[in-house]
C-alpha cells in the first residue's frame, strides 16, 4: 500500500475542488469505497480516509484519553481498513458502523495493553522495593541451589512451607503473604526465619 496517511487532529480537513469519486453523500457512498477499497483501489481508500478519519479520531480519543495515542489508534485503523475491507458485509450493517466498530475495538485494545503494563510495572516495583531479608535469608539465598531448597522443604512445618513458598517462590513481600494468610506482619517474618533456619539446619549449610 502506497497510501499516505497524512491526516492529524490539527489539519482541516480540505474537499478538493473536483472530486471524481465524488457520489451522493451518506452511507451508500462509503460502502462504494469499502468495496473499491477491497479491490486495491488507492484512490479509493485515500478518499475513505479523508472522509471518515475525524470521525474515527473522535471516537478513538474518547477512549483512549491521550491525544497522541489517539492519532496512533486512528491510524492502525486505517491500516486495518486497508487490509481488511474485503470483510465487509453491507448485509449485516452499514458502512460507518462497521468502520467505527473497527475504531472501538482497536481504541479498547490500546487501553487494555497500557493498562496491563502499568499493573505489570507497577507490581514489579513494588517488589523490588527493599524487600525485607534477613541475614539467614541472605545465607540461603546465596549459598543453596533452588532445587536443594525444594528438596529441604519437606523438611518443614506445613505453616512454614508454606510461608517460605509464597515469599521464595510466588515473589510476595513479607506484607502481601500476611494479607493472604490474615495473620499479623511479625507472624510471617517469624514462619520465615524458623523455616529457613530448620532448612539450612536440614541441608548442612554453615551459618
Amino acid at each position: 500500500m502506497r497510501v499516505a496517511l497524512t491526516w492529524t487532529r490539527r489539519e482541516p480537513v480540505r474537499r478538493p475542488a473536483e472530486d471524481p469519486l465524488a457520489r451522493p453523500s451518506g452511507d451508500g457512498q462509503l460502502e462504494r469505497l469499502l468495496l473499491q477499497v477491497a479491490g486495491g483501489d488507492e484512490p479509493a481508500f485515500a478518499e475513505l480516509y479523508r472522509r471518515v478519519a475525524p470521525a474515527v479520531f473522535g471516537l478513538v480519543g474518547k477512549v483512549v484519553r491521550n491525544p497522541a495515542q489517539a492519532e496512533e489508534v486512528t491510524q492502525e485503523v486505517f491500516v486495518e481498513l486497508w487490509r481488511s475491507a474485503s470483510r465487509f458485509d453491507p448485509g449485516r450493517g452499514t458502512a460507518r458502523s462497521w468502520i467505527m466498530t473497527c475504531a472501538h475495538r482497536r481504541a479498547v485494545d490500546r487501553v487494555r495493553s497500557a493498562e496491563s503494563a502499568a499493573r505489570r510495572d507497577d507490581l514489579a516495583g513494588r517488589r523490588d522495593q527493599g524487600r525485607p531479608y534477613d541475614e539467614v535469608a541472605e545465607q540461603v539465598e546465596t549459598s543453596l541451589e533452588r532445587e536443594q531448597v525444594r528438596r529441604g522443604l519437606d523438611a518443614l512445618t506445613e505453616l512454614q512451607r508454606e510461608a517460605v513458598v509464597l515469599a521464595y517462590y510466588r515473589g510476595y513481600t513479607h506484607r502481601e503473604i500476611a494479607e493472604l494468610l490474615e495473620v499479623p506482619v511479625g507472624t510471617v517474618k517469624t514462619r520465615l526465619r524458623d523455616g529457613l533456619i530448620r532448612l539450612r539446619d536440614h541441608l548442612g549449610v554453615l551459618a
